[in-house]
């Protein structure tokens, strides 16, 4: 029996701590008991993960929720489910397929439509590590999904955030944009090899400077504008990883990798805290580790980058067309205006 007290004392010692790190890493529940009844939510990915349990738990403060989710399917069995556990008959399921800029349009346009209010937007959805894939419109997916998805969708529905100020963005971003790089001259790897490690770091960067950028451009209006990394998080975003593509990996190394990681419920802490704390009304630009603001990446801050990204993200969604579109209309109705009312031009 004494041969096995050494070999079971360093396992014991491992796992002790495993649980200690994780503990410790996890920064607890969201400290904050406010409700948030009469207050409209939107939260993409919606149906699994991180951000089905910020939904159930904003449910349970009384919000009315709207999920944008790619599979309706899931969503729908998610919200039922929701509605089932909180007793609030609120909560919705709405598709949104963030690879794809004609879905993030309708979704928006039934927000806008159908919505009286957009009071908290979390952008939550996101793909991690996957293969070289294209979205529908022919970006990066991880760039497209995590960065350009969002970025549309948040401006989309921008006038109905202001419309409901105060109100409140969250971006899901991560630790991992600390070795992020913006190739501007390759976006969407088609020039270069495909690295879909720093594919993925370069989409969670951007995540940090649009955040930046908007909070700038949102200053005076009552729209709060903050980035968070949640910890790790045991969700299947990590089910492109190295750890889920052998056995060795799948069989030995996971289980003690899931000593480290939070469940889903603990990771929607930080994503609910900046959602419904008192103490974060009025706070914006800034960057959470959990529930603890930090000072980003220097990329991160660099204003110059931030600029131009808007910029490139503007064009590339076609937000740039959108503008103009709506000031040549705006003109033109001026000038019909006008010749209607000035006496000199019905002569």
């Amino acid at each position: 029996m004494s041969k096995y007290i050494v070999p079971l004392s360093f396992f014991g010692t491992v796992i002790g701590s495993a649980v200690l790190i994780r503990n410790h890493v996890s920064g607890g529940r969201c400290p904050s008991t406010a409700t948030i009844k009469g207050k409209t939510v939107v939260i993409t990915g919606a149906n699994t993960g991180i951000g089905k349990e910020t939904a159930r738990e904003l449910a349970k403060r009384g919000g009315r929720i709207i999920m944008g989710c790619r599979d309706m399917q899931k969503c729908e069995a998610t919200a039922k489910e929701i509605r089932g556990n909180t007793l609030n008959p609120h909560v919705y399921a709405c598709h949104l397929d963030l690879a794809s800029m004609k879905s993030i349009q309708e979704f928006a346009e039934k927000i806008n439509q159908e919505e009286k209010r957009v009071d908290i937007l979390i952008n939550n959805a996101g793909v991690m590590r996957c293969p070289a894939w294209k979205t529908e419109d022919g970006f990066d997916m991880q760039f497209g999904i995590n960065h350009l998805g969002h970025f549309l969708l948040t401006n989309l529905l921008l006038d109905k955030l202001k419309e409901s100020a105060p109100s409140r963005v969250i971006n899901l971003a991560s630790l991992a944009h600390i070795v992020g790089k913006m190739d501007f001259e390759d976006l969407n790897w088609e020039k270069k090899k495909f690295d879909t490690k720093q594919a993925y770091c370069q989409s969670k960067l951007a995540n940090v400077l649009f955040t930046r950028e908007l909070a700038k451009r949102l200053q005076g209006t009552g729209v709060a504008v903050n980035a968070v990394h949640p910890g790790v998080v045991a969700t299947e975003l990590g089910r492109h990883t190295g750890l889920h593509q052998s056995v060795f990996s799948s069989s030995v190394l996971s289980p003690f990798f899931s000593l480290l990681v939070k469940s889903p419920e603990l990771g929607a802490q930080p994503s609910i805290y900046l959602a419904v704390s008192e103490e974060m009304e009025g706070v914006t630009g800034r960057y959470y580790d959990v529930m603890t603001e930090k000072e980003p990446a220097p990329q991160a801050l660099d204003e110059e980058t931030a600029r131009r990204l808007w910029e490139v993200s503007s064009k590339l969604v076609g937000l740039e067309e959108e503008a103009k579109s709506v000031t040549s209309k705006t003109v033109a109705e001026g000038q019909n205006k006008a010749a209607q009312t000035d006496p000199a031009q019905t002569l």
